[in-house]
């Protein structure tokens, strides 16, 4: 669960002009279901407002939202030029911080979440409160926060090396070691290696992250060579076999690989 900012929170019910109501600047760039919206106004048009958008006092005629970013399109899409809200005290005002964590995690929990949805929402978060606060509002670890926003939260320094390694190369080894000079170091040794044997290798790194890098990298040539199977076939077997491969053009050797590989799909 989320973690809670302020415990009371307290606010009273008061009428202000829409035009009052200032949307803090990074929200106004997330993307709203415009269908979503629409529905939402209907509702509100025949049933009414159940829930006031939350606000907090920012000057005399400014008000900074805290919660309700889709309440308040449907109202202003309504035409509506005021609108009853919930005004916190004094005494339980978020910071900056706490307000944007607070309208994005009401956001989230309004709807179960698909994978994608939950991605572009900690990627949003983290962009707006850092990786650190995402993760605590959200009531996730660090780990998990990085999974969900894949490259975009692998630091600048290690995307340098993209493409001499793969984005999913450059996500993984971030992953698995947080540490950016650490990591930086690693893709520097991992570069010279092909794609298969440099995918062997991470694998073997998030197992053993602590041992050498040459130590990784035999297990990791040993791991790709025991995936090798070697077949007996008989003098006549073995004359097909190379008959097919000139036919295709191909080295024995990837024609029974091929041969293999295509009764194992059927």
């Amino acid at each position: 669960m989320a973690k809670r900012y302020h415990s009371p929170i307290t606010y009273r019910l008061k009428e202000i002009p829409t035009k009052y109501i200032k949307v803090w600047k990074d929200a106004q760039a997330r993307k709203l279901d415009r269908e979503g919206i629409a529905e939402l106004a209907r509702s509100i048009k025949t049933e009414g407002l159940q829930n006031p958008p939350m606000v907090q006092r920012e000057s005399k005629n400014s008000y900074l939202l805290m919660s309700g970013q889709r309440r308040l399109a449907a109202l202003k899409r309504l035409g509506a030029k005021k609108i009853p809200v919930l005004l916190l005290t004094q005494s339980t005002k978020y910071n900056l911080d706490d307000a944007k964590a607070a309208s994005v995690i009401e956001n989230l929990h309004r709807t179960k979440m698909n994978a994608k949805d939950m991605t572009s929402a900690c990627v949003f978060l983290a962009k707006s409160v850092g990786k650190s606060k995402a993760a605590q509002s959200l009531g996730i670890s660090q780990q998990t926060l990085k999974k969900y926003l894949g490259f975009a939260a692998v630091p600048d320094k290690l995307k340098e090396y993209v493409p001499k390694i793969s984005r999913d190369d450059a996500t993984k080894l971030y992953q698995i070691i947080p540490n950016v000079s650490q990591a930086v170091r690693v893709a520097e040794k991992i570069i010279p290696l092909d794609a298969r044997l440099r995918k062997q290798y991470l694998r073997n790194l998030a197992k053993s992250p602590r041992s050498s890098h040459l130590k990784i990298l035999k297990n990791a040539k040993t791991g790709l060579l025991q995936k090798k199977v070697t077949l007996d076939l008989n003098k006549g077997n073995a004359r097909k076999l190379h008959i097919l491969a000139a036919k295709k053009d191909l080295d024995v050797t990837d024609m029974a690989e091929k041969i293999v590989s295509d009764y194992l799909k059927r």
